[in-house]
């Protein structure tokens, strides 16, 4: 479940980032000198053995039950949130999307037959589903999470598909990707490749129930959860689609749990009430979705079925639950008596009339969390501080769902408090009402301010 940006914060790669490419463009060339020649021209030009899941259907007049399907099924993969620029019309494309390598523009997938999928079939459109391939057979930039996407079943694909055909056509044109090269050229795509895809058609696992294999597919698929949920290596490779162990998001920044570690998560404790209500509204009685996860809860996860997100929360915690956990014994921060002090200062000045001097939050008269209880809450104990910077920084915003029409916000601290006083308050929630998680540290916080340009 993922959030992209308009901004180009990362257009660069890191000094190791430039390391891996130098290793991926020698590998490319001694792939193309013909090192495994009798592969390459397949893998380059469209000529890899074909799937037996891969065999068009026969054609099938298109009625409303299906059109209707596909227009759910698009919700659930949130497609809009990258296939929609900013202020621009929606599904028409043209949203950048930053990448640690540079650029990527989403294509438009509006019915328009020279700009967008008018002169598509059902079959070019599971192609690019399935093997990550355009109707030319061109390579597409793993930006699209087509290893997530080669998990939807031909029916639901077509069913998608049919969805984007009643939308008005758009005209507008797919812009050039800006990303270093040779990230984005089709030999380096194809060593990519090679290395970290195959299409993977979903499999339910016969020891399970009904209910814990749809909300496998929902997850591994549409949801597309571990292209946020899992670490990326140097090449940008996540993990595999059922790896959901916790990473940071590169580019935009944000720290996405383990959702195997009831730590993190609190998915093998939590009722399955609760996480329900968590994906539907984006808030529960524990937890709050801010950032990444909260737009993904706006646009996407409110609009599905009881269902659906009962069957998600089902196999989300049978994952925590069967995940072995990891118990380190607490260890208390070394702080110093400046930081100690600082922290308590900002704490009372900017942060204990809504969330009060035990760190006990607030709740609404009927009953809601309206400002969440610090003490004890998982994510001020997250090791990695990122989120909490984020949200200090930049504010927190819940997102306004049905069953949460007006959560409550925390206002951006950007401009009012300086590096040394956002470490210091949020190293004071971290060490107090029995919390003993690491000291935050004002270089910490100065990488964030700056990785966003501010």
């Amino acid at each position: 479940m993922k959030r992209v940006t308009d901004t180009d914060h990362s257009a660069q790669p890191t000094a190791h980032g430039v390391r891996a490419l130098k290793w991926l463009l020698a590998t490319g060339l001694a792939l193309s000198m013909g090192v495994v020649a009798d592969n390459w021209g397949d893998l380059l030009w469209g000529r890899e053995a074909p799937a037996a899941d891969t065999a068009p259907l026969a054609s099938a007049p298109v009625g409303p039950a299906q059109i209707e399907q596909g227009r759910y099924l698009a919700l659930a993969g949130n497609c809009m949130a990258c296939h929609t620029a900013r202020g621009g019309t929606p599904w028409a494309g043209g949203r950048r999307i930053d990448t640690p390598f540079g650029g990527v523009y989403s294509s438009n997938l509006t019915p328009d037959p020279d700009t967008g999928l008018g002169r598509w079939s059902a079959q070019d459109f599971w192609q690019a589903l399935h093997r990550g391939r355009s109707k030319d057979g061109r390579l597409l930039a793993p930006a699209f999470p087509y290893n997530h996407t080669s998990i939807i079943t031909r029916p639901d694909s077509d069913a998608i598909f049919a969805w984007l055909n009643t939308l008005p056509p758009v005209v507008q044109a797919q812009a050039d990707h800006s990303l270093v090269w040779p990230v984005g050229t089709q030999p380096a795509l194809a060593v990519w490749r090679s290395m970290f895809f195959a299409p993977s058609p979903f499999e339910a696992k016969p020891a399970q129930s009904a209910e814990w294999n749809r909300g496998a597919y929902l997850v591994q698929g549409l949801g597309h959860c571990a292209a946020c949920h899992s670490p990326r290596n140097a090449l940008g490779a996540s993990g595999p689609v059922h790896d959901l162990s916790g990473g940071l998001m590169p580019v935009v920044n944000w720290y996405a749990p383990n959702l195997t570690s009831d730590a993190e998560s609190g998915l093998a404790s939590t009722p399955l009430p609760e996480i329900v209500r968590l994906l539907r509204d984006g808030a529960s009685e524990t937890a709050q979705t801010n950032g990444p996860m909260g737009e993904v809860v706006q646009h996407s996860l409110q609009h599905l079925s009881a269902a659906d997100l009962q069957a998600m929360a089902v196999y989300l915690q049978s994952r925590a639950q069967t995940a072995p956990q990891k118990v380190l014994a607490p260890q208390a921060a070394r702080i110093s008596l400046s930081v100690a002090t600082q922290g308590a200062k900002v704490y009372e000045r900017q942060c204990v009339q809504c969330h009060g001097e035990q760190g006990q939050g607030q709740k609404t008269a009927s009953g809601e969390v309206a400002y969440p209880s610090l003490a004890g809450n998982r994510a001020v104990l997250l090791k990695d501080p990122t989120n909490l910077v984020q949200l200090v920084l930049y504010g927190g915003y819940g997102p306004a769902t049905a069953g949460h029409p007006r959560p409550f916000g925390m206002p951006p601290a950007v401009l009012e408090l300086d590096d040394r006083d956002i470490a210091a308050v949020l190293t004071h929630l971290r060490t107090q009402w029995g919390h003993r998680a690491g000291e935050v540290t004002p270089l910490q916080v100065n990488r964030i301010r700056a990785a966003q340009g501010s």
